[in-house]
């Protein structure tokens, strides 16, 4: 029998609608009325319902602005929530609340006040310190209650952005929450951290099982089939609903037919088929368990898999294995713990502090799926360089000569450096294993220093995630260039159906956004970067 999934309360119009349940209230003022007739119409084609004046049904208020929030609302009266309408339009789903909040302070509202300031949010930089300072209050409403009570009057609003079609959308932020000093140059591009933002995964029956699909199929070297799970996953773990049809999903991006017949048998059994038929296939799960070991590809699984072995305590005996790969083999199961952000935030700050005190100025930037907001990630992704342009140089054999030294670093995986010599870009790797301050469990870390003016593109490759590089690298090629994280590179003619050679000189951009908007892709937040 297939486990009992939690139901959702019955939507009160299209129970498909990405809006059902929303009781909307809009503000009129300054918004033209075309937009403001198919903001409505959409809305309710789309499930939510139109009231014409606030009262305790609205759960959402949308507007142009928060001048027109605040112009047209009394202070007393402001809905706990407003809006992303159209984000959620463009995006074909509802998209989370969490990054359109906007902190008010009821005092403040209408009252000149210094510490009481609207301010875009910064294209160019973001901190998860003064993130961690500004909590933001839940949509319950037993919750907003009982919040707004201990913060004496706090309370926080969306707005939604519209006011221009031709700049970025940008997601303003009110605050009362005091500017965080020695946040680097926003010149040096988006050298911090992003949001904290984790989506609840309401499907994780689903989830898991591609991610186990996932495995397998990387492990037999069929990358496209990967990718697709990969995709799906991306787009299944955001939905703010439990699926219970995959009518509900068929609409969404990375969702085809057969990705939509995986998700019905699992909402119908509690299982997929296709994964049970290669869990019981002997070649493919000791090829797939092979392939987790750090260092071994699907070749080298293969080759273990002929020879005979089939469990990891086989391979401890096998002589041809690198010395890479019997760590990853000696430290498998730690390898595969995932961090959780708040010890992943800490042990960024450790690693900056050291970089400082080595060559001061230096930026480290934690990326990955920590730098995308997610609640844990699999390993450090941290990416280096220096303003001046010249003091990266030579700078990585010394940061892990200190990190070992006070054992946060412990095993080395990779290292080669190339800055002083100018080759491969003058980027320096180091792969290896570190430990939480304390604690004996090895994590992977992955260290990565760059010339000041090629980190942009390091910072967006090494943040990820795999669907957005992937889709970066084929915008680039359409436009004749080829994309890397050393740079984006003119590209010769390719023949008969080939790739063109890439060029040896990249083009001078400083920060991600120049990058996005050189092959005309639409910003996006590291939070954002979850596709």
């Amino acid at each position: 029998m297939a486990p009992k999934r939690t139901r959702n309360k019955a939507p009160s119009s299209d129970p498909h609608g990405i809006f059902a349940g929303l009781v909307v209230f809009l503000i009129e003022n300054g918004v033209q009325s075309r937009r403001l007739q198919i903001w409505k119409q959409k809305l309710v084609q789309m499930g939510a319902k139109i009231e014409t004046h606030l009262s305790k049904k609205v759960s959402h208020v949308f507007a142009m602005s928060s001048d027109a929030l605040f112009h047209d609302v009394d202070k007393e009266q402001l809905a706990r929530f407003g809006g992303w309408l159209e984000d959620s339009l463009a995006a074909g789903e509802k998209v989370s609340e969490d990054f359109y909040v906007l902190k008010v302070d009821l005092e403040g509202v209408g009252t000149p006040d210094k510490n009481l300031k609207l301010e875009p949010a910064n294209r160019n930089s973001s901190s998860h310190e003064e993130q961690s300072h500004c909590k933001k209050i839940k949509s319950s409403p037993e919750h907003t209650k009982h919040t707004n009570e201990e913060r004496k009057g706090e309370l926080e609003i969306n707005t939604l952005s519209g006011a221009s079609n031709t700049e970025p959308h940008s997601p303003s932020s009110l605050s009362s929450c005091p500017e965080i000093p020695g946040t680097p140059d926003k010149d040096v591009g988006t050298l911090s951290s992003s949001l904290p933002h984790s989506m609840p995964d309401l499907n994780k029956d689903i989830t898991e099982i591609f991610g186990k699909l996932i495995n397998i199929y990387r492990a037999l070297g069929d990358d496209r089939r990967s990718f697709s799970y990969y995709k799906a996953i991306a787009a299944v773990e955001k939905l703010p609903f439990i699926i219970e049809s995959s009518n509900q999903v068929k609409n969404l991006p990375g969702i085809g037919k057969s990705m939509q017949d995986h998700i019905q048998e699992i909402v119908t059994t509690g299982k997929l088929s296709k994964l049970e038929h290669f869990e019981t296939d002997e070649k493919v799960r000791t090829i797939s368990l092979f392939g987790e070991v750090w260092g071994i590809g699907p070749a080298t699984a293969l080759k273990l898999y002929e020879k005979g072995h089939r469990t990891l305590d086989d391979l401890k005996n096998e002589d041809s294995l690198t010395n890479a790969q019997k760590l990853g083999l000696n430290y498998f199961d730690d390898i595969k713990t995932r961090i959780p952000r708040h010890e992943a935030q800490e042990m960024e700050s450790l690693l900056q502090k050291v970089a400082d005190d080595i060559v001061p100025g230096v930026v480290v930037v934690c990326g990955g799926s920590y730098r995308r907001g997610k609640a844990s990630c699999g390993d450090l992704d941290i990416v280096i360089t220096h303003p001046d342009g010249k003091s990266h140089k030579g700078f990585l054999q010394k940061y892990v000569k200190r990190l070992k030294e006070m054992k946060f670093v412990r095993e080395d995986l990779v290292f080669s450096t190339h800055s002083e010599e100018g080759t491969y870009s003058g980027v320096d790797t180091y792969f290896g294993l570190c430990t939480y301050p304390g604690r004996e469990l090895r994590h992977r870390i992955d260290l990565k220093v760059y010339p000041r003016d090629i980190y942009a593109f390091g910072l967006i490759a090494w943040t990820g995630n795999d669907v957005l590089n992937r889709r970066l690298r084929l915008l680039a090629e359409s436009k004749g260039f080829r994309l890397d994280d050393t740079g984006l590179f003119p590209a010769t003619h390719g023949s008969g159906g080939k790739r063109g050679a890439r060029g040896t000189t990249s083009l001078k951009l400083e920060t991600e956004k120049e990058v996005f908007d050189f092959l005309g892709f639409p910003w996006l937040e590291p939070y954002e970067r979850n596709l």
